[in-house]
């Protein structure tokens, strides 16, 4: 349904390119993409050929050089990556927890499994939740996703630290595979001519602030919302920012509590999500106008706690007549189902925050309307950018690491040049294909909850009253492929991320 729903918005919006069925790509393609080069080894001699070369670490950039380092089909390829901040290395883990967590899927945590890194981050701090309840200010519907819905663990809360530090760990290890340049500031990118020139270059020539210059047969860009690789290269964005903010905190509960529900309440000023860390600390995001966000940041700790629980507790904007539908529809769903639905529970209180541990980030929406050219190919955020409030930030550059290892092992398996466009077209069209309908499902749901419009409220209402009572519903409202993932099994490697978006698109991480 959601399909149905998104795509003609996208295609107006030139984000389209994702339902692309083909299978095999036209020549004509590739030369309207100025894409035809001769393939030859450099003859300068004095710069070093890579077969591939990551620019950017972070949990994206690391997990790709970890999952091409470790790929057989790979054992041999030049692999480095070039990660413009210092090495990352933790000895012990930090007493205080860290704002920036990621919700990390099943099948994220599978991805990291298989390079080396899961056993690292668990060993260290990993924070599973078996049960995520949602629901509306402005009326009293909610929905429940629990293991009997989906898998024992629905997701894992980690800050981001650990899983860098757990991937940098990997890295060690991979030294004959893969090298790494830290505080490495790439300056300059020169690309390949898209045809033969007698002083042309063949590969993509990497230009670093301490003068070394590199070259690579491809590049992977995986430098972030703001992607140097990206810019340099002229590819469209379509990006808007949207007129909020995330306010994040480590929160201190007011008891010890088991701790394995993740909370999320839709206000109409934004969604607020209360996420476990421990049994005595969450992670709170708050996305909320830029105003109020400034006036959050400003209040004593008294007066933030008390924001935050208001936030979850209060229902000053429910209405006599919403309640009162949203009643008769429950009682209705009742009769016909008597067994079916969830009880409703209340989340931990809150009693105190970490210090300084109060931040604000402001919040918007970005996708690249190509995840490739000759020789190029934008991973994780440098493709694509979404809101906080589905959790999917982390989980869709995971699927990116996924696809394109899959894609380029199994042309390093035919012989063929990894840069070839072939292959990074193929790549492009399947995480187009699942991307896209993602981040329409999250805008469109952050724009559904962005009124207190009496119409819009009771729709919405119905539609979380009617999913909570249906588990086929539910199923398939977790996320717009779910379903069709649910029947298929591994259809190929890179599913790794589709079977994992069982973590759905309200999903409440960042």
């Amino acid at each position: 349904m959601m399909h149905k729903l998104t795509k003609a918005p996208l295609a107006l919006n030139g984000l389209g390119r994702c339902f692309i069925t083909e299978k095999h790509v036209s020549a004509v393609k590739i030369i309207r993409r100025g894409l035809v080069v001769a393939q030859h080894e450099s003859d300068s001699g004095k710069n070093e050929v890579y077969d591939v070369i990551i620019s950017g670490g972070g949990m994206v950039g690391s997990a790709m050089a970890c999952s091409l380092g470790m790929d057989p089909n790979l054992t041999g390829k030049k692999i480095l990556l070039l990660e413009a901040g210092n090495k990352k290395v933790m000895d012990k883990v930090p007493n205080a927890y860290s704002t920036r967590v990621s919700s990390i899927s099943p099948g994220s945590a599978t991805l990291l499994s298989g390079i080396g890194a899961w056993e690292h981050i668990t060993q260290m701090r990993c924070k599973p939740y078996k049960k995520m309840q949602v629901w509306d200010a402005c009326s009293d519907a909610l929905i429940t996703f629990d293991k009997e819905n989906l898998q024992d663990e629905m997701a894992y809360i980690v800050e981001n630290d650990i899983v860098v530090a757990a991937l940098t760990k990997q890295l060690d290890g991979l030294s004959d595979n893969v090298q790494v340049k830290y505080r490495s500031k790439v300056v300059k990118y020169t690309w390949p001519m898209p045809h033969q020139a007698a002083d042309s270059i063949p590969w993509v020539q990497v230009t670093l602030a301490n003068g070394e210059t590199l070259q690579t047969k491809l590049l992977i860009g995986a430098d972030g919302p703001n992607s140097m690789v990206r810019q340099k290269l002229g590819i469209p964005t379509v990006k808007w920012n949207y007129d909020q903010s995330a306010v994040v905190a480590v929160l201190h509960l007011s008891e010890p509590t088991e701790n394995n529900v993740a909370w999320q309440r839709f206000l109409p000023t934004g969604p607020i999500a209360m996420l476990p860390l421990s049994d005595t600390e969450s992670s709170l995001v708050w996305s909320t106008s830029h105003r109020l966000a400034e006036e959050l940041l400003e209040l004593d700790e008294e007066s933030f706690v008390d924001a935050i629980n208001s936030a979850f507790w209060n229902n000053e904007n429910q209405s006599e007549l919403i309640e009162t539908a949203g009643s008769m529809f429950r009682g209705a769903l009742s009769a016909i189902m008597p067994s079916a639905g969830s009880p409703r529970q209340l989340p931990p209180s809150v009693a105190g925050i970490g210090p300084k541990t109060r931040v604000m980030f402001p919040l918007g929406m970005g996708h690249a309307s190509e995840y490739i050219r000759h020789r190029v190919a934008l991973i994780g955020d440098a493709a694509h950018r979404v809101h906080p409030l589905a959790g999917q930030g982390a989980n869709l550059g995971f699927g990116d690491v996924a696809c394109l290892t899959q894609l380029l092992s199994q042309a390093a398996f035919n012989g063929k040049d990894l840069g070839a466009i072939q292959h990074l077209l193929e790549y492009e069209t399947e995480r187009q294909r699942h991307n896209l309908p993602m981040m329409a499902a999250i805008d469109l749901m952050k724009r559904l909850y962005s009124t207190n419009a009496a119409p819009v409220v009771l729709l919405r209402t119905f539609g979380l009253q009617a999913t909570n009572m249906l588990p086929a519903l539910k199923v398939s409202f977790l996320s717009p492929t779910a379903a069709a993932h649910l029947s298929e099994p591994d259809r190929r490697s890179d599913n790794i991320s589709h079977l994992s978006d069982l973590s759905s698109t309200l999903h409440p991480l960042f």
